[in-house]
């Protein structure tokens, strides 16, 4: 492949996935994932997380070059099986740094995984939840009732987040949207944007009587007392993207997305 990376290649075990990994199988030279310096990834963005989420567990993170090949592809490239050195050699370098949620639960169990979106808080039953929210210790709202709320870093700010009616965050702004779902009390709160150094924290005000689970990306807590949600900059990630389809570029023209 390329003089400077050992590349892997890994798929959603989808139809379209395996079809279009064996085309590149047949075309190009790859090594076993723990041997390689970079990984070309085929399939969604859920894929893609699923991926990312695997490396953090690892403790081992490689860059990552997706194709889309799943529904929306949001953190994909197009899928080409054509010049793929090329791809490679001139695409864009974007560093994703994710949150670190540390939950624990009305049983005293601590929980702590990584989110590369976001982590949210969100009602178990149909009662809303009550939730204290704090700020770096200090409490900024005695009492949130809604469905649930999301802090997202802003890579995920256009996920869950802009469907909860949240900002887009540009991916250089080293922000955290703070966003409620479906709030009640206070009526009129539609959310923070805050520094990435900021520790978000939340207590579930009544746990058993209106219980609360916490979610950072696709992994659930449940039964939560209390979350805390701050970046973890030792886990960055990497990702490479066609400089004409450059993440940067996505986020801020989903601003004008109708």
């Amino acid at each position: 492949m390329t003089a400077d990376h050992k590349l892997a290649l890994i798929h959603s075990p989808t139809e379209a996935a395996q079809a279009a990994a064996k085309v590149l199988q047949d075309r190009y030279e790859w090594v076993p994932l723990e041997q390689a310096t970079l990984a070309v990834a085929l399939g969604g963005d859920g894929f893609l997380l699923q991926t990312l989420h695997a490396m953090l567990d690892r403790r081992r993170t490689l860059p990552v070059f997706g194709m889309n090949l799943g529904t929306v592809g949001f953190l994909m490239n197009e899928w080409s099986a054509d010049l793929l050195e090329n791809r490679i050699t001139r695409a864009k370098t974007f560093t994703v740094t994710p949150l670190r949620m540390d939950a624990i639960t009305v049983d005293g169990e601590t929980v702590s995984y990584p989110a590369i979106n976001e982590v949210s808080l969100l009602r178990e039953t149909r009662q809303t939840a009550r939730l204290e929210v704090l700020v770096n210790d200090r409490v900024v709202m005695p009492e949130l009732v809604c469905d649930g709320v999301l802090a997202s870093t802003p890579a995920g700010s256009t996920a869950y987040n802009l469907s909860a009616q949240g900002p887009i965050l540009p991916l250089d702004s080293a922000m955290i949207a703070l966003t409620p779902i479906s709030p009640f009390r206070p009526r009129r709160w539609r959310g923070a944007i805050l520094p990435e150094r900021t520790r978000i924290s939340f207590r579930v005000l009544d746990p058993i009587k209106r219980p609360v689970s916490a979610v950072a990306d696709q992994r659930e807590v449940r039964d939560v007392s209390t979350v805390s949600v701050a970046i973890d900059r030792a886990s960055s990630l990497t990702l490479l993207f066609d400089p004409e389809h450059a993440l940067d570029d996505r986020i801020t023209m989903e601003q004008f997305a109708v």
